[in-house]
C-alpha cells in the first residue's frame, strides 16, 4: 500500500485537507501583495521642481508662477528635473519672458491626488535618482532568490512546519518594521529579510499541500495554490486604494503575517517527510488527528508504526543516505528534469514580473490596471484548472509559455498610443504565465521525489527569482530599452514552453519518494535509453550496484 493509498484509508480528501489547505493558502494570497506591493509603494506621482517658499500664492496663479520659475516641455507641462536659475519680474503682457539659464531642482513637489506618499516621495527618487526605486525592487527580488536556495534545503533537512512557521514571524516583524524605518538604507535591508521569508512560504506552502493530499486532489489543490495568488492582487489593490500612505499600506500586508505565525504551531508536519526521515511514531500521531478530523476514527487507530516503516522501508533506507544539490544533476534522468525546468522557472518569472512591475506606464487608473490583472488571472487560472482535470500537466505547461511569449511580443509591436490594445495584450499574457506558474508549482512537486522536494522546489525557485530580479534590473535600463524589452520578455517563455515538452507527464501518477523511482520512471518512458545510463542511474543515486 502506497502512502497515497493511506491518505484514501484515512478519509481522502477529506474536512483535514481542505481545513490544512485553506490555512495555507492565506498567507499565498498575501505574498502577491508583497511581492508587487512597491507598484504602489513606489509610485512615482507627477512631479515639478519645489517653488521658493516666498513665492506662495492662491491656487488660481499657480500655473503662471510654474511658467515664471520653471521651464517648459513641448506639450507645455513644467519639467520635471529642472528650474530657471535666476527669475525676471514679469514684463509686459505682449513680451515674452528671455530664454534663461537652468539648473537642477532643489528640492520637488508632488501631486499627491493620488497617494498621499510614496518611497518615491520620501526620500526623492526622481530625476537622476530615480534608479534607485527599481534598485530597491531589486534588492527584495534577491531576497526572494536568497530564500529559494537556502530555505529549500533546509526545508528537507529540518521539515517543512519547522521553516514556514519561522518564515511567517520573519515577514510579519520585518515587513512591519520596514514600514516605519527613517532611511532608504534601512528600509531596503529589511525588505530584502521579506523576500527571503516570501520564498520560504511559497515553497513550503505548495509542498505541505501535495503532501497532505491524495492523487486525486493534488491538481484542485495545486490549481488553488495559483488561485489564491492572483487573489491576492486584487486584495492589494483594494487594500491600496483604500490606504493612500506607502508605510500604512506596508504594515497593512506584513501584520497579517504575526497571526499566521500564531496559528502554524497547530498545522501539522508532512507525515510522508516524518516517516522517510525516521520518526514513525510523529508520522503516525499527525495521521490520526486528520483521521478524526475526517470522520475515520477508527482507521486511524487500525494503523501502526511499524506497518508505515514495513510500507516504506525500502525508501527509508535509500533516503537515509545524505543529498546535496548535486543530486538534482547527478544522474541522467534528474539531470535532464533538472535542466529542463530551471529554464521554465526562470523564463516564466523574468517574463511574469517584466510586464508586472510598472503598472503606470498603461495609462488607466493603477489601482483599476492591478485588479484587472488579478481578475484576469483568477478567470484563466479556473479554466486551466477544469483542462488539467482532462489534460495533463505538460501539455498546459507548453501551450500557455508559448502563448503568453506570443501576446508579450505582439504588445512589443504594438504603438504606444493604441493604450487600450496594449493593455488587452500585457493582461491576456501575463494571464498565460500566470497559469503556466501555477501549473509549474504543481508540475515540479510532482516530478521531483519526497526526499529531495524541497531542495528540487528551492532550486528550482531560486531561478525563478533569478529570472524576477534580472526582469527588476532590465527595467533599470528606462527608456532606453523600452521597444526592446517586451521582445526579450517575449522570447524566453516560447523557448522554454518547447523545453518543457521534455519533462514526464505526471497526470493520474502517484507522488516518487527517491530519486530511483523517477530514474525508473524516465527509463520506462524512453526504451533507448542505454543500459550503462541505467547502471549510472542506480549507482550514483543510491550507491547501490546489482549485483550480476
Amino acid at each position: 500500500m502506497a502512502f497515497s493509498d493511506v491518505l484514501e484509508s484515512l478519509g481522502g480528501v477529506g474536512y483535514f485537507q481542505l481545513l490544512h489547505t485553506i490555512l495555507l493558502l492565506i498567507p499565498v494570497s498575501l505574498l502577491s501583495c508583497h511581492n508587487l506591493l512597491q507598484n504602489f509603494t513606489g509610485a512615482e506621482p507627477e512631479h515639478h521642481c519645489k517653488l521658493p517658499a516666498s513665492s506662495s500664492v492662491d491656487n488660481q496663479d499657480q500655473t503662471q508662477l510654474i511658467k515664471l520659475f520653471i521651464p517648459l516641455d513641448q506639450n507645455q507641462k513644467p519639467l520635471r528635473c529642472v528650474q530657471y536659475q535666476q527669475v525676471k519680474e514679469f514684463l509686459s503682457t505682449t513680451k515674452q519672458q528671455e530664454r534663461m539659464n537652468t539648473e537642477y531642482c532643489k528640492g520637488w513637489t508632488y501631486d499627491q491626488s493620488v497617494f498621499s506618499s510614496t518611497i518615491v516621495t520620501e526620500w526623492n527618487l526622481v530625476c537622476h535618482q530615480s534608479s534607485w526605486k527599481q534598485v530597491a525592487r531589486s534588492i527584495y527580488m534577491t531576497g526572494v532568490l536568497l530564500g529559494a536556495l537556502v530555505f529549500g534545503s533546509l526545508s528537507d533537512k529540518l521539515g517543512r512546519m519547522e521553516i514556514l512557521t519561522w518564515s511567517y514571524l520573519q515577514m510579519g516583524i520585518a515587513g512591519s518594521c520596514a514600514a516605519f524605518l527613517p532611511t532608504f538604507d534601512a528600509y531596503c535591508a529589511f525588505r530584502f529579510l521579506c523576500g527571503v521569508a516570501s520564498s520560504a512560504i511559497s515553497v513550503n506552502s505548495i509542498s505541505l499541500i501535495l503532501e497532505w493530499m491524495p492523487k486525486r486532489g493534488r491538481t484542485l489543490a495545486g490549481n488553488f495554490f495559483g488561485f489564491s495568488y492572483s487573489l491576492g492582487q486584487i486584495v492589494l489593490a483594494a487594500v491600496a486604494y483604500k490606504i493612500r500612505d506607502w508605510r500604512w499600506l506596508q504594515f497593512a500586508v506584513s501584520a497579517p503575517f504575526c497571526i499566521f505565525f500564531i496559528y502554524s504551531w497547530w498545522l501539522p508536519e508532512s507525515a510522508r517527510w516524518l516517516i522517510l526521515r525516521g520518526d514513525p511514531h510523529k508520522a503516525l500521531k499527525n495521521l490520526q488527528k486528520a483521521a478524526c478530523v475526517n470522520g475515520k476514527r477508527k482507521e486511524g487507530e487500525k494503523l501502526t508504526a511499524q506497518a508505515l516503516c514495513l510500507e516504506m522501508q525500502k525508501d527509508i533506507l535509500l533516503i537515509r543516505c545524505s543529498h546535496s544539490l548535486f543530486d538534482l544533476v547527478r544522474t541522467p534522468a534528474m539531470r535532464r528534469m533538472s535542466l529542463c525546468l530551471i529554464l521554465v522557472w526562470f523564463s516564466s518569472n523574468f517574463a511574469y514580473y517584466g510586464v508586472s512591475m510598472d503598472l503606470q506606464k498603461f495609462g488607466i487608473s493603477i489601482f483599476l490596471a492591478q485588479a484587472l490583472f488579478g481578475g484576469v488571472e483568477m478567470m484563466a487560472k479556473l479554466l486551466m484548472m477544469s483542462i488539467m482535470t482532462f489534460v495533463g500537466r505538460r501539455v498546459i505547461q507548453f501551450v500557455s509559455l508559448v502563448l503568453a511569449g506570443i501576446m508579450v511580443i505582439a504588445y512589443g509591436f504594438t504603438p504606444q498610443d493604441m493604450q487600450l490594445l496594449c493593455t488587452v495584450l500585457a493582461v491576456t499574457g501575463k494571464a498565460f504565465l500566470a497559469c503556466s506558474i501555477t501549473c509549474m508549482y504543481l508540475y515540479t512537486g510532482e516530478l521531483y521525489p519526497t526526499e529531495i522536494r524541497q531542495t528540487g522546489l528551492g532550486f528550482s525557485a531560486t531561478h525563478a527569482r533569478l529570472g524576477s530580479a534580472v526582469a527588476s534590473v532590465l527595467h533599470l535600463t528606462g527608456d532606453f530599452s523600452s521597444t526592446l524589452l517586451p521582445m526579450i520578455f517575449g522570447v524566453a517563455p516560447i523557448i522554454a514552453g518547447f523545453l518543457s515538452c521534455l519533462l514526464l507527464e505526471t497526470k493520474d501518477s502517484s507522488l516518487p519518494d527517491t530519486i530511483s523511482e523517477v530514474e525508473d520512471r524516465f527509463k520506462e518512458s524512453s526504451p533507448c535509453m542505454s543500459e550503462e545510463s541505467e547502471n549510472e542511474a542506480w549507482t550514483q543515486n543510491g550507491h547501490l550496484k546489482e549485483v550480476p
